[in-house]
């Protein structure tokens, strides 16, 4: 029996934008990319809503990254001015107000963005899964520090691979086809 139904689960794309992924020292960048692409390829096939929050960083508008929005043209972009996207109130209200009860979470940095939505999500009575591998920390001490965090309030880390697959126990339904394509997007 499938873990999750696709009925239940949004996702969150905190801070992929091409001013910060370049940042984050746990993660390989293009790998990272790659990632976050089959992660938007999930949420389009699967039907999930899916957002991007982001921060203004440095010189450039703040907008996600092409491997999101080439997959998800039309993606909800809320700009928010500090590290905490449940202290936004639009994002805020956007994420809560998809009535989804498990939020993906996939993002950089690991420490702040990733830690401080999943920390509020979990407050907030959302199941939460954090995908390790569409995103990143500063150091791999401090990131594994925001995650034992995010553990001990009952995050789940995790990857695309293992959040994909955890919507089909075969490929031959939609969501199993979803799941396959998140897969080959990875290996690609």
């Amino acid at each position: 029996m499938p873990q999750l139904a696709p009925a239940d689960v949004a996702i969150l794309f905190a801070d992929l934008q091409d001013s910060i992924v370049g940042h984050a020292a746990t993660a390989d960048e293009a790998a990272l990319r790659k990632s976050a692409g089959a992660l938007a390829g999930v949420a389009r096939d699967l039907g999930l809503p899916a957002f991007a929050s982001v921060v203004p960083f440095g010189t450039d508008d703040p907008r996600p990254i092409a491997e999101i929005t080439a997959i998800l043209p039309d993606i909800p972009v809320l700009k928010r001015g500090g590290p905490a996207v449940f202290a936004h109130p639009p994002s805020r209200d956007a994420l809560i107000g998809t009535g989804r009860r498990v939020l993906a979470i996939a993002g950089v940095a690991s420490e702040v963005v990733v830690l401080h939505a999943a920390l509020a999500a979990r407050a907030a009575g959302l199941d939460v899964h954090v995908l390790l591998d569409a995103g990143g920390g500063f150091s791999d001490r401090t990131e594994a520090a925001a995650l034992r965090e995010i553990e001990a309030a009952g995050g789940i880390t995790s990857s695309v691979a293992s959040f994909a697959t955890r919507f089909a126990d075969t490929f031959d339904t939609r969501e199993g086809q979803a799941a396959m394509g998140a897969l080959v997007r990875l290996m690609g």
